[in-house]
């Protein structure tokens, strides 16, 4: 599942860094804490990896 938004993948981008360990949990915010906490590492990885060139920077809200 590609992100949405540059928001989005930058988000997932750093829930992935902190299940890795490369980064501490203690610094996620928002988004990306719940991101670490309910997704998979490849669910994650999927999103992080997903182009930004074309994206909005914050999706519209439905």
């Amino acid at each position: 599942m590609p992100a949405k938004s540059q928001a989005q993948q930058k988000a997932a981008g750093a829930a992935l860094s902190a299940k890795r360990g490369d980064t501490p949990k203690s610094e996620l915010k928002g988004t990306s804490k719940s991101m670490e906490k309910s997704m998979t590492e490849k669910q994650l990885d999927e999103l992080a990896s997903t182009s930004r060139k074309g994206k909005p920077e914050h999706a519209a809200k439905a």
